[in-house]
C-alpha cells in the first residue's frame, strides 16, 4: 500500500484558505496527482487542505473523506524561552531542545513537563489512534513497531493535511520522536511525501519512505516553492521569519 501525504498550499492563516501563490501550487499540485490511480482520498476539516484539496477533486471527479484527526496538530505549549505566550507544539528554540537526548527517542520525548501541562500526549495518541484505525480499513494492522498485513494490497491513499500533523503521522510509521521531523525537516506547500509498505515476509509490513516533501511540480512550472513553515536562512536576511 501505498500512503500519499500531501501539504496545503501556501496558506492565507487569517481566513484559512490560500493566497494567490497557494491557489497557482494547488492547480500545479492537481496536475501531478491526476495521473495516479487513487483509492481513497482524506482531508482536513481546516479549509485550507480543502481548498488545497479541491482542484484535484475537480480535476478527477473524484470526492474526498473528511477526517477530524487530519486537521493541525492543535495543542499550545508555554515554550521554555517565551513562558507568557502559547505557541504552536513544535516551535521551539534548538537550544532548548537538542541537548536532550529524550527529546530524541521515540517514547520519552512526551514525558516533557511542557508537553504534559499541554496535553500533547492526549492528542498525539489520539491522532494515531484514528491513523491506524484507518489503516486496520485498508487491511494493515499495527503491532508493536510493525503491522501486520492481513489483506495486503497496492492501493494508494492520499492525504490532504498540515505539516506539524504530518510529522506526527511519519513518526508513528517510521518509529521516531516527532520532534526531529518537526524541527528538522520542512515540507513546503503543497509538498509531496510518499510511504510505502514493504512485505518482505509475508503477513509482516513495515511502511518505508520513498520521498519526503517533494515539490517536483512546482519546478516544473518554474514555480518558487513558498517560505511557509521555515524560519530564516541567516539571521541578517530581514525580508525572511524571524522568531
Amino acid at each position: 500500500m501505498k500512503l500519499i501525504i500531501v501539504r496545503h498550499g501556501d496558506p492565507d492563516y487569517t481566513i484559512d484558505s490560500l493566497t494567490e501563490k497557494g491557489w497557482k501550487e494547488a492547480g500545479y499540485l492537481a496536475e501531478r496527482l491526476e495521473k495516479l490511480e487513487v483509492k481513497e482520498f482524506y482531508v482536513s476539516p481546516l479549509g485550507r487542505a480543502k481548498d488545497t484539496a479541491s482542484c484535484t477533486l475537480k480535476k478527477v471527479g473524484r470526492t474526498a473523506i473528511e477526517k477530524e484527526w487530519l486537521r493541525e496538530f492543535a495543542p499550545r505549549i508555554h515554550r521554555p524561552d517565551r513562558t507568557d505566550k502559547k505557541t504552536i507544539s513544535w516551535d521551539w528554540l534548538p537550544k532548548d531542545w537538542m541537548n536532550q537526548e529524550d527529546f530524541f527517542h521515540i517514547d520519552q520525548w512526551r514525558n516533557s513537563p511542557v508537553f504534559q501541562e499541554a496535553g500533547v500526549k492526549q492528542e498525539y495518541d489520539w491522532v494515531i489512534e484514528n491513523f491506524d484505525n484507518l489503516l486496520q480499513e485498508h487491511g494493515y494492522y499495527r503491532e508493536g513497531t510493525y503491522y501486520r498485513a492481513e489483506k495486503a494490497n497496492n492501493d494508494t491513499l492520499v492525504f490532504f493535511c498540515h505539516f506539524g500533523l504530518e510529522c506526527v503521522l511519519l513518526s508513528h510509521l517510521l518509529n521516531i520522536s516527532p520532534m526531529v521531523l518537526w524541527h528538522q525537516c520542512c515540507a513546503a506547500p503543497t509538498s509531496v511525501t510518499t510511504i510505502v509498505t514493504e512485505e518482505r515476509r509475508k503477513g509482516i509490513a513495515s511502511f518505508r519512505m520513498l520521498s519526503f516533501g517533494d515539490i517536483s511540480h512546482l519546478y516544473a512550472n518554474q514555480e518558487p516553492p513558498a517560505f511557509a513553515a521555515r524560519f530564516c536562512e541567516a539571521y541578517e536576511n530581514s525580508e525572511e521569519r524571524h522568531d
